[in-house]
């Protein structure tokens, strides 16, 4: 047995969204065979489906799931995700109260949880996120809020992290959290494939709008952002940080502490993001050239713009449009 397992184990009961139980398997698996397709030192994996007795499980829209570990008899395991309920999530929860214990005793073991939607009921209702930040599905906001008071229930965010404690408000997040995790274990070049397989974009990191995460301060500096909307609007001109620093009334060194402690990243890092995010919605949505593409979003030399490009998207600006396009429907 490879001394670089992961086990992933999805935990099944009845009247499961059997979407939100299949789609962390493709995701890990598509990981799984992108790695070693690229000769990768990465993770082997082992995913197990697992129920109570092993029993096969009905979902809510009537699919019947079959599953390959009895929870009596499984291993410990380094990630464990539960999906959604259909609706109420009580009546699964009281009819399985030895998914609770079972969770106690994985997470205490070191594993790791995910959970969306109702899903995140179970983590709550097992007591793991008592004082620690959470969310769900919308529709269940008041009643989450009323059945788990202890739990830091964030409303605003679509995706919460409290140690290794993953919260995804939706499916569509869901598929965004999985990303991030395959980044952990495999790399950005894993990921960045996984997300071309998953989602109609290639995208950067997580947006701080969308995520919380418990270790992690988000401090809004009035002057940092400031610096943040022009640098929007100026991003195709040339621009220099001291000059930037001293144009807001800080030393370059201030300017780059402040940034980074507002933002999470460097200006110059932020300046790249902004550049290569717009260049690539440009290759998305229109015809323009590599050259025109680089003038309106700042960069002189095409090679430079092209190596950047795909060390931060794992794909050529050709390669890119190319990919996008073919998954683009017309009439």
């Amino acid at each position: 047995m490879s001394t670089n397992l992961r086990r992933v184990g999805i935990l099944l009961c009845d009247n499961v969204l059997a979407t939100s139980a299949t789609l962390p398997i493709e995701m890990m698996k598509t990981a799984g065979s992108t790695a070693s397709g690229l000769h990768l030192n990465a993770p082997d994996l082992e995913i197990l489906t697992i129920s109570s007795g092993a029993a096969p499980i009905q979902s809510a829209s009537g699919f019947t799931l079959a599953t390959s570990t009895a929870l009596e008899s499984a291993p410990q395991l380094d990630l464990i995700h539960i999906p959604g309920q259909w609706r109420n999530p009580r009546r699964a929860i009281a009819r399985n109260p030895n998914h609770l214990d079972w969770l106690k005793a994985q997470h205490e073991g070191g594993a790791a949880i995910t959970a969306v939607g109702t899903g995140v009921c179970f983590v709550a209702a097992a007591g793991l996120l008592n004082g620690k930040p959470a969310t769900t599905h919308w529709h269940y906001f008041d009643q989450f809020q009323k059945d788990y008071p202890l739990v830091q229930l964030k409303r605003q965010y679509f995706i919460t992290q409290a140690g290794n404690l993953y919260c995804a408000a939706s499916v569509n997040t869901l598929a965004e959290l999985m990303v991030h995790i395959i980044f952990l274990w495999f790399g950005r070049p894993v990921a960045n494939n996984v997300e071309r397989n998953f989602f109609h974009e290639i995208r950067g990191t997580f947006e701080p709008s969308r995520y919380f995460a418990e270790h992690v301060e988000y401090h809004y500096d009035e002057d940092i952002l400031q610096t943040k909307i022009w640098l929007q609007d100026n991003f195709a001109k040339r621009v220099s940080i001291p000059q930037l620093a001293q144009q807001f009334g800080m030393s370059t060194r201030t300017f780059n502490r402040r940034f980074k402690t507002g933002l999470g990243k460097t200006p110059v890092d932020y300046l790249q993001e902004l550049r290569l995010n717009n260049a690539r919605d440009l290759l998305q949505q229109t015809n323009l050239t590599l050259q025109e593409i680089c003038s309106l979003c700042g960069y002189q030399d095409v090679s430079y713009f092209t190596r950047l490009f795909r060390q931060f998207f794992q794909a050529t600006p050709g390669k890119y449009r190319e990919t996008v396009r073919a998954k683009l429907f017309t009439t």
